[in-house]
């Protein structure tokens, strides 16, 4: 196997998800001396387009038919596909699995009509679903597989964590590379109303979401800087005492990190992984944006706790530590390299 394609969503609305576990799968594949080409709408994010360009990586523009897939992979004379899509028709997943080409998908609990030779949900407790599954697939599911990116490998804590007293904690949000539902405000009005100091630091990737944020009354000891999208991400999780963030492929990378993270469920499709890592103690509920929105006082009440309470900080970053050892695009790359 020499060439990888990798088909996967990526927009302002769609977020930058996608591209980042194929990415983390990419760096593996890369490693292992073979080249990859990413197929998607990448300059609709500026910022997501550069992360693939930085690493070399051929950027296709985003085909939606059956047939187009089938074409282009073939003129693009690849040895294995990769689909990560909410957004493709089933029958993409069939046409192309139907030339013989190697095809993995990732998934996240439904299938959504993906065909493949491996399907992977990287999910908290995947590995206790019972999808059916396309003929002949394997299904590689649970925290074991979940694809880590470089960058988050490279400051993964060698022990657990441990989060001291803090008399101004500090906070890091991010909701995505674009945060498409705009949850950043809401959250800010949350922090604001805890009452409590902190100094936090948020991302805002367009500039009416950073206004909004910057009008947030805040009381006293307590501070907001807003960023754009940062390719030190990691870096300001592992500075943070506590980290705000939407409940998407991201919280498996604060996990990694150690970080106590305190989630946002910002689209139904998050709803699984909110409650599941909720209910495995390895994150803290923040809440549903839609509640954020209507009234802040309840998630005000859980960042309260978070801010002022650094035993369960520890107990939280603890546990997520403990289940993501980073390692599992290994795993995933393996599977891919074991079909040819």
């Amino acid at each position: 196997m020499k060439r990888v394609g990798v088909r996967c969503d990526v927009g302002p609305g769609r977020g930058i998800g996608h591209v980042m576990r194929c990415l983390a799968l990419a760096e593996e594949l890369l490693e292992r001396g073979l080249e990859v080409v990413f197929v998607c709408d990448a300059h609709t994010v500026p910022w997501a387009e550069a992360q693939l360009t930085a690493r070399g990586i051929v950027i296709e523009p985003a085909v939606w038919t059956a047939a187009e897939h089938v074409d282009l992979f073939e003129r693009s004379r690849l040895d294995a596909v990769v689909f990560d899509s909410y957004d493709l028709d089933a029958a993409v997943y069939s046409a192309v699995r139907a030339t013989g080409v190697p095809t993995l998908a990732i998934v996240d609990g439904d299938l959504r009509g993906a065909e493949a030779d491996v399907l992977v949900d990287q999910n908290l407790a995947a590995e206790l679903d019972r999808p059916p599954l396309p003929a002949n697939a394997v299904r590689l599911a649970g925290l074991g597989y979940v694809l880590i990116r470089d960058e988050i490998r490279a400051l993964r804590p060698v022990d657990p964590p441990v989060r001291r007293p803090s008399a101004v904690p500090k906070v890091f949000a991010f909701f995505g590379g674009t945060d498409a539902f705009g949850a950043g405000p809401y959250v800010v009005q949350a922090l604001a109303a805890t009452g409590v100091p902190f100094e936090a630091t948020v991302v805002a990737p367009a500039a009416d979401l950073a206004a909004r944020i910057a009008a947030t009354e805040l009381r006293p000891q307590q501070r907001v800087d807003v960023i754009g999208p940062t390719d030190r991400l990691a870096a300001e999780v592992r500075a943070a005492d506590l980290t705000i963030s939407a409940s998407g492929t991201s919280t498996w990378e604060l996990l990694c990190l150690g970080a106590t993270a305190g989630l946002v469920c910002v689209v139904d499709n998050q709803v699984m992984g909110y409650e599941r890592a909720i209910a495995t103690g390895t994150a803290a509920g923040v809440g549903v944006l839609s509640d954020l929105q209507a009234d802040p006082s309840a998630a005000a009440a859980v960042l309260k706790r978070l801010l002022t309470d650094p035993a369960e900080r520890t107990r939280l970053a603890t546990a997520g530590w403990q289940l993501v050892d980073g390692n599992g695009r290994q795993r995933v790359a393996d599977a891919l390299l074991a079909l040819t």
